[in-house]
């Protein structure tokens, strides 16, 4: 029983460590999840290129996607799973949760029920997943529903509540240093310091002013979390929005060719890889 599936990355609107609502959306660089269920009795991973990487978050979806869907007739009570990734780990680009999606819908493409799920179903599982294995501290399912849904959603993290969800059409550029920053580590508690401004921010995203949006949450949670917002001010004024992207230390600008074009020159200058890209409208699907 085999199952593979491609989720997308994504970039932020609204970081949810603030006031546990949170905003993100989907780019066009993927991770691609290769499931084997069958009868072994254990659940492996492999991580691609990453040998030595975590693979408790990819188990655990494997795991809870069979508890949940399998037929129960069905001898399954193992698997292997393999992702395969374009996108950096610990960049702030929800690489966590673009696997997540993946693995779990790869899963559910094994087990013959991938049409019949529910995304948002789908999503909740690898969110679900995330917890269990520690890799977040909110949840995540901002940056789950992004990619999982494509295009921006807004949600609110404690309640894994969707509030809204709209297809775009960006532009984006990227810029990730060459160091990472686990999101699990990062300080909760002086982010929470700025949640006021967080609330703006959500209002604004709800009103549909995303890019105003990201560029208000950029300023405050690249202060927060101690990052330069030089990136930030070398976008501007020229594209739609810019932000720090989760907890760093990728940024990310969104808006016209010409204008996100130019944001690479200037961030390809420093330290890093530089890049461009497109939104993604689609999320998550089986290939």
């Amino acid at each position: 029983m085999d199952g593979r599936a491609s989720a997308p990355a994504a970039g932020t609107v609204l970081n949810a460590l603030a006031c546990g609502k949170g905003s993100a959306f989907a780019i066009d660089a993927e991770t691609t999840a290769t499931v084997e269920l069958d009868a072994s009795g254990s659940f492996d991973a492999e991580i691609a290129d990453a040998p030595d990487a975590d693979t408790t978050l990819i188990e655990r979806c494997v795991e809870l996607g069979v508890a949940e869907y399998a037929d129960e007739v069905a001898d399954i009570s193992g698997g292997r799973v393999r992702t395969e990734s374009e996108i950096p780990m610990a960049a702030g680009l929800k690489s966590s949760s673009a696997a997540a999606n993946a693995t779990v819908l790869a899963t559910l493409s094994a087990l013959g029920v991938a049409d019949e799920v529910p995304r948002e179903a789908a999503c909740r599982l690898g969110v679900r997943a995330a917890r269990d294995a520690g890799v977040t501290v909110t949840g995540a399912f901002d940056d789950a529903s992004a990619s999982m849904l494509g295009g921006v959603t807004v949600t609110d993290n404690r309640s894994d509540e969707l509030l809204a969800r709209e297809p775009v059409e960006w532009d984006v550029a990227v810029w990730t240093p060459p160091e990472q920053a686990y999101s699990a580590d990062a300080d909760a508690e002086r982010c929470q310091r700025i949640a006021p401004v967080a609330e703006v921010v959500a209002d604004l995203a709800l009103d549909g002013r995303y890019g105003d949006a990201m560029t208000v949450n950029g300023f405050a949670f690249a202060a927060a979390l101690g990052f330069s917002a030089d990136p930030m001010l070398e976008a501007l004024p020229d594209v739609q929005g810019v932000s720090l992207s989760g907890t760093g230390p990728s940024f990310v600008a969104v808006g016209e060719r010409a204008a996100v074009e130019q944001v690479r020159e200037h961030w390809s200058k420093r330290d890093g890889t530089t890049w461009l890209t497109t939104t993604q409208n689609d999320g998550t699907r089986t290939r």
